[in-house]
């Protein structure tokens, strides 16, 4: 991984970018999440900074999961300003078609899902899509704040206990856990589903019980 990282980022600015730690990812999230991706390197660095201890672990999650935030929703903006004319310039239209399909069926959990999922998978086109499709912007920054936020917490946690051993870990193993972590979250939301399904029925089942107040005679 930090191999990739190195690929497509130059030594340079990877150098910089750990320099400034917390807001290096920040400014890393806003390239990573644009029409321009540079897959690997938010993961890297975050896992770098995380194991270096400078600052606590949940603090580089929490600014890779707002840098990727603040990219991923300017990226939304493009789509929804530009139709699906945008998503069919970076890709063909027969793609295009197939990501338009697949967010109308599932929607939510698409952009939630593909921002877990690790590279080559792409993930910009779904954000161009929603956009482009008027996806609610509250419904995708919901989506995009829990897969983000279950990636990087996982990664920088994992960084700060195992150190840079992790890096080589990872390249053997990434794939593998982050699909791990999408069965898991797939499995909580329907969960989590459920229990609200069932709370509103046992609601409008009370509300539907009770009893009629007294009724007042004609005068």
């Amino acid at each position: 991984m930090h191999l990739l990282a190195a690929i497509v980022v130059n030594k340079a600015m990877w150098r910089l970018l750990r320099h400034m730690g917390g807001p290096g990812l920040i400014v890393l999230g806003l390239v990573d999440n644009s029409a321009i991706p540079l897959p690997g390197s938010m993961d890297a660095l975050t896992i770098v900074l995380s194991a270096a201890h400078k600052e606590p672990w949940w603090y580089y999650a929490t600014m890779a999961t707002i840098g990727s935030i603040i990219g991923g929703y300017l990226t939304y903006r493009l789509g929804a300003k530009g139709g699906k004319e945008t998503l069919e310039k970076k890709i063909s239209k027969k793609r295009a078609e197939k990501i338009y399909s697949i967010f109308e069926r599932y929607g939510f959990w698409s952009v939630a899902i593909g921002a877990i999922c690790p590279p080559p998978i792409p993930f910009v086109p779904f954000l161009i899509a929603a956009g482009a499709m008027h996806y609610p912007r509250r419904n995708f920054l919901c989506a995009l704040v829990l897969g983000r936020g279950v990636r990087y917490t996982v990664l920088a946690y994992l960084g700060t206990i195992y150190g840079r051993q992790i890096l080589r870990w990872l390249g053997r193993y990434y794939q593998p856990l982050l699909y791990t972590l999408i069965a898991l979250g797939v499995v909580g939301g329907l969960t989590g589903l459920y229990f609200w399904w069932r709370y509103r029925r046992q609601s409008k089942n009370r509300r539907g019980t009770k009893a009629p107040g007294p009724m007042h005679d004609a005068a």
